[in-house]
């Protein structure tokens, strides 16, 4: 995509002047701003541009934040997450002439700007404007989701550590403008719970995670041949039966559809979506054991605890099958708002490729039939879909091209490229290596736009980072694998090709990584990172 300067007029809706001066908070900062550069600016992922002005906003224990109504949930993220980092609450004021950080829904008055060159509403929903001067901090876009990335980087702004001057402790904000966009679409990562079961609270911690890096989108793999995760009614053993155990033959467990729609709106709050997955027609074995009528073979199989894949099939063959999944595609489209359902369709090795194709078209169009957009692994190009569906490139990449031809987007998740499951190096405590070894520079240093060297960017619809749980089972674990590869995904997918950069990615991570740290995060301290 290229840049271009773009002047912009709307009207504003917060309380603020007519204007947009910003005008002198009360009380009077305790100490005089500091001389800044931009090396003090660790955003992540980095902005599409910024310019530092040299100076300070001192930020003190008498900091305000202009009330605007319309803003409330917003307000709420920023007020929690200063006093996250600050450790007091700052104060909620109506006096729009003693605030001292302020959010407004209004694009730019006739002021020009850096933008990307784009008629994507979906991109341009989520840009934003930052602007620090000495005296005040004022946030704009023209949306919610807009506000709630440019408070991440606000966030990010604030100092690990306060400053002692005299009798107060103050933190030092850089003086700046920043004007930022993201370049995808889709910037998601996928969490596996059904080999191994993620509580409620557990998903809830990466989800904030994931939400300060500006992810839009969660991935939950739902059901795969270990675990059935999600209560369907009409269905009790999907549940009883098919949620009961995990990888290595641990207790297992699974969201009531109250608790899938508590993540779902959870997720929202914070302006992320989340997409189900219901894998199949392998990868079945849970819900098979469950339902044994849905067995491809017609037999009763056993409950299943190890890790090998590709056993399992749905019988593409048996109506019976068709009015189960008519159902449950039925059931998650009424409780999920995603216009996204993910059907898998990898691995099914044991099925016919005929009764394959077959297989996949019917339920597809049953995803169709509940209004939704079917999502599914590479391998679903061999059936007669086109576009909307979307393909999720994870191994083979003629799969994908076929996609494109039948006019379907791509979603990037190469797993030699990005899998977070997969080990950092030999020594490393968790995951798996069979597409290979993925240290933090092997992260970053790519290209997802160019992936496809003939193909145009306009057809990769976003990236994904999966991190699959066959070795991984509680927050820790999962963190260790996540971070810090996760943020650098995050800044592959957000950021501009133009601004990826792997040493000034490095010192930035040094400064979060402090901050993982004060969170009980635990990531990896990778080697390449002068921590």
């Amino acid at each position: 995509m290229k840049i271009l300067k773009l002047s912009i007029w709307m009207i504003g809706i917060a309380l603020i002047s007519s204007s947009c001066e910003l005008l002198n908070p009360q009380p009077k900062s305790p100490v005089e701003a500091k001389a800044t550069t931009l090396d003090q600016i660790s955003i992540l992922p980095e902005p599409l541009n910024t310019e530092a002005s040299g100076s300070s906003f001192i930020l003190f224990d008498a900091l305000s934040v202009l009330c605007n109504p319309s803003q409330e949930k917003n307000q709420t993220a920023l007020i929690s997450g200063l006093e996250e980092r600050l450790g007091f609450t700052p104060e909620l004021i109506e006096n729009n002439r003693d605030y001292q950080i302020a959010l407004s829904i209004e694009p730019l008055r006739k002021e020009e700007i850096w933008i990307v060159d784009t008629t994507n509403e979906a991109l341009l929903n989520e840009a934003y404007v930052l602007e620090i001067s000495e005296k005040n901090i004022l946030l704009k876009a023209a949306t919610d989701e807009g506000l709630f990335r440019g408070i991440q980087s606000l966030l990010q702004l604030v100092p690990n550590q306060s400053m002692t001057e005299g009798e107060h402790e103050v933190y030092v904000l850089p003086t700046l403008k920043i004007v930022d966009m993201p370049q995808m679409e889709i910037r998601s990562a996928m969490l596996d719970v059904a080999r191994h079961f993620f509580s409620v609270h557990e998903v809830k911690r990466y989800i904030n995670q994931l939400a300060l890096y500006k992810y839009n989108t969660f991935h939950m793999h739902l059901t795969d041949d270990q675990g059935w995760r999600v209560e369907m009614k009409n269905w009790p053993a999907l549940t009883e039966i098919g949620a009961a155990t995990e990888v290595g033959g641990g207790v297992g467990g699974f969201y009531t559809q109250e608790e899938f729609t508590e993540l779902i709106n959870y997720a929202a709050d914070r302006h992320i979506e989340i997409i189900p997955e219901i894998d199949m027609p392998g990868h079945t074995n849970a819900a098979i054991v469950s339902y044994p009528q849905l067995n491809g073979n017609g037999k009763t199989p056993e409950v299943y605890t190890g890790t090998n894949v590709g056993f399992s099939t749905f019988d593409a063959n048996n109506e019976e099958v068709y009015a189960f999944l008519d159902d449950i595609l039925g059931q998650f489209a009424a409780i999920s708002p995603s216009k996204y359902i993910h059907i898998g369709g990898d691995e099914s090795h044991v099925t016919k490729k005929k009764d394959y194709i077959k297989f996949v078209e019917r339920v597809e169009a049953l995803v169709r039939k509940h209004g939704k957009v079917a999502v599914g692994w590479d391998e679903i190009t061999q059936a007669d879909i086109s576009g909307p569906a979307v393909v999720q490139l994870w191994n083979n990449e003629e799969n994908a091209l076929v996609g494109v031809e039948k006019g379907m987007p791509i979603l990037l998740s190469p797993a030699k490229k990005a899998y977070l499951d997969m080990k950092y190096n030999e020594d490393s405590e968790f995951g798996l290596n069979w597409a290979a070894y993925i240290e933090l520079e092997d992260a970053y240093n790519w290209n997802p736009s160019t992936y496809f060297s003939d193909l145009d960017s306009s057809v990769i619809l976003g990236l994904e980072a999966p991190l699959w749980s066959e070795t991984i089972y509680d927050s820790a674990s999962l963190e260790y694998l996540a971070f810090p590869r996760a943020i650098a995904y995050a800044e592959l997918a957000w950021s501009q090709t133009a601004n990826y950069n792997w040493e000034r990615f490095k010192t930035k991570m040094k400064s979060h990584g402090s901050w993982l740290e004060k969170q009980n995060i635990n990531f990896y301290r990778s080697s390449e990172i002068d921590w």
